[in-house]
Formats: structure tokens, sequence, C-alpha cells
């Protein structure tokens, strides 16, 4: 069953696989932004408890007022949810389109 595949239907593997890639990079991306997101949540609990606070700058720690690194971590909490979403979102697009080129391959292939 060797069967030539139209040089439109090789293009829309092609497009799909590219998709599928994007779609593994998103994956990737909000699995780094959901490693961030406890990182930032383990960091503000801490503040609850310690007494000093520490801000890394560069290559060194400085004293830091416990109030507005507070403030600055929830502030990044915020965006890095607000990523999170967008990733999603991004997914979910990919995904649906996926689903429908696929589809639409395979009656192509079949109809070959």
């Amino acid at each position: 069953m060797n069967q030539e595949l139209s040089k439109e239907t090789q293009e829309k593997i092609t497009q799909l696989q590219m998709m599928e890639q994007a779609l593994q990079n998103s994956v990737l991306q909000k699995q780094q932004l959901s490693t961030q997101l406890i990182e930032i949540d383990s960091a503000i609990k801490e503040l609850e408890t310690t007494p000093k606070s520490y801000k890394i700058i560069g290559n060194i720690m400085i004293d830091t007022n416990k109030i507005e690194l507070t403030k600055d971590l929830i502030k990044k909490k915020e965006s890095t949810e607000l990523r999170i979403s967008t990733i999603e979102k991004q997914e979910q697009r990919f995904q649906e389109k996926a689903k429908s080129m696929q589809e639409e391959l395979m009656k192509e292939i079949k109809g070959d």
C-alpha cells in the first residue's frame, strides 16, 4: 500500500508537525512557570514567619523591607498566573486546530 501523497497534503502534515512542536514548547513553558509559582508561594509563606527578609540582587544578598518584598512577590505571582492562563488558552487553540487538521488529513489520505 504505497501511496504518494499530494504536495498539499505533505505541506499540511508538515504544518501539523510544527503545530505539535509548538504545543510541546508551550507545555514546557507552562511547567517552568508552574515551578516558579510554587517557589513564589513558598517565599511568600516563609516571609510570614520570619522577622528579617533578604533579596538577591545579582550576586549579592541584601537586607530588604519585608512588606515591599511581599508586595513584589505578590505582583510576580499575579504576573506568572496570568502568563500560565495565557499559555493554557494558547494550548487549547493549538489542540483544537491540530485535531481539526488531523481529521482533515485523514480524510485526504483515505480519499487518495
